[in-house]
């Protein structure tokens, strides 16, 4: 039983930290609601008031992709995404009040029901009333939209964790797809262009689960499984997509003079938030990284932190280290690095300091992010500058040479300033560091430092035109 009261604390907290679904479990027919809002339904619905609406046709928004669901065995005629897109797009167009949405998708209904009337009203009502008015003509529209729904990737990103110990175990897997959306204003007086609009939305979907499964006693075998799959409904991507694609639409076309708000003020404010919202999005690669391209090839950087002796004697201790160093970028990814410093190894009885220099070569793994991890390896030389004698009065060698391979990350806070962290293994060529030979391997040691960097260019105003993030 001890072990069943350890599954139940770690589904709970499995449960209650990943998956608050787990406590909203369909046990019940649900009558019809009102459907649900999107992340963009607000944003479209809060626009000012249009200064005059704009008549608007759309005969087609469909799926373009040509995808049907995947299923694990067998095949299917079902549809990755829905065949209802332009629905979709006119009821957004409705919503957002700037819009007269005119049918056109089933105009033939449309025009026999038109006729209908017409013939009723020519062979019926007309002997009754001869003053009878003819029917009014159709609405003509001044703005064609057209485009679709033209791409659905799926399993852009798939990942998970999951443990199991003695029969306990757990995990979590999620995958994300993507849907992207194209919206483009067709003027019908010339057939012009006048906007195109590209809108992209990811689906998640998420799975947690947790197991147990263990003999309790001699022939007694307990086993539990419980959890729970999150899929975001595709429609409703689709349907924040589209709003996403209205609302764009709306302000670039005021942004173009194409329409306007009630009120110049208001033109203004929502144009400038749309620029700084689109700055921001254009700067974001896929997966949400930030693109952040630095226009400084020099760096200058300062290092504190500790090293750690890893040699012939026991009982190491973190030692003091600090790094100056410059590097200059031959590439977004290559750069060269020269540095100096000092660094004090501690070890049983006793403890030296070591000034050094490095030549390394350095690969950025994601320049154009804020956010990169970086790895870089090369050459360099240790040499004595404390006593030269050990605690036993024997000489001490004066200069050391070895090879050092490093890893860290740095965070850009601008595009000058930058902080970092990073760790390095030196490999020394002998064994001789410690003063002591002993053993197969050489010496060797590690640094450990944080510091900060600052970018340059020598050439002056060779950035004056960059802004600073």
């Amino acid at each position: 039983m001890k072990d069943f009261f350890k599954f139940l604390a770690f589904t709970s907290v499995l449960f209650f930290t990943s998956c608050g679904a787990y406590f909203n479990q369909p046990m019940y027919q649900e009558p019809s609601r009102t459907g649900e809002f999107s992340k963009s339904t607000k944003p479209l619905l809060d626009l000012p008031e249009a200064a005059k609406k704009v008549e608007v046709a759309v005969y087609n928004f469909s799926d373009q992709t040509g995808q049907y669901k995947a299923v694990e065995n067998g095949s299917t005629f079902s549809t990755a995404v829905t065949q209802g897109a332009t629905t979709i797009l006119i009821k957004a167009l409705e919503d957002s009040g700037w819009f007269v949405p005119i049918e056109r998708e089933n105009l033939q209904n449309l025009s026999t029901e038109r006729n209908i009337i017409s013939n009723t009203k020519k062979e019926y009502i007309k002997n009754i009333n001869p003053n009878e008015p003819p029917l009014p003509p159709l609405l003509y529209a001044g703005l064609l939209l057209e485009g679709g729904i033209i791409s659905y990737d799926t399993n852009i990103i798939t990942g998970g964790i999951g443990a199991r110990y003695f029969g306990l175990g757990g995990s979590a897997k999620y995958r994300q797809d993507r849907i992207t959306v194209y919206l483009r204003a067709v003027s019908t007086n010339n057939g012009e262009i006048l906007k195109t609009i590209y809108v992209s939305k990811t689906i998640l979907s998420q799975a947690v689960d947790a197991n147990f499964f263990r003999f309790v006693k001699f022939q007694r075998l307990l086993e539990i499984e419980t959890g729970v799959t999150q899929n975001e409904p595709v429609q409703l991507a689709v349907k924040d997509a589209v709003e996403k694609a209205v609302h764009d639409l709306i302000i670039e076309g005021i942004q173009d003079g194409y329409w306007s708000a009630k009120g110049i003020n208001e033109n203004e404010k929502i144009v400038a938030n749309y620029i700084k919202e689109k700055e921001e999005d254009e700067s974001t690669l896929l997966f949400d990284r930030l693109k952040s391209e630095s226009p400084y090839n020099n760096t200058i950087s300062l290092t504190n932190g500790a090293s750690l002796y890893d040699g012939d004697y026991s009982g190491r201790k973190l030692g003091y280290m600090w790094r100056l160093g410059y590097e200059h970028k031959f590439t977004p990814h290559l750069q060269a690095e020269i540095a100096g410093g000092l660094f004090h190894l501690k070890y049983v009885r006793t403890s030296h300091y070591f000034g050094y220099g490095d030549l390394n070569a350095k690969f950025t793994i994601l320049p154009n992010e804020n956010l990169t991890p970086y790895v870089y390896a090369g050459a360099g030389i240790v040499t004595n500058i404390g006593e030269n004698l050990d605690v036993n009065g024997i000489p001490i060698e004066s200069f050391f040479p070895k090879v050092q391979i490093g890893a860290g990350i740095i965070y850009r806070l601008s595009n000058r300033i930058g902080i970092k962290f990073y760790g390095e293994q030196n490999i020394l060529f002998n064994d001789k560091i410690d003063n002591l030979i002993s053993g197969k391997r050489n010496d060797f040691y590690y640094n450990f430092g944080f510091g900060l960097n600052y970018n340059f260019s020598f050439t002056r105003g060779a950035s004056s035109n960059q802004s600073l993030n």
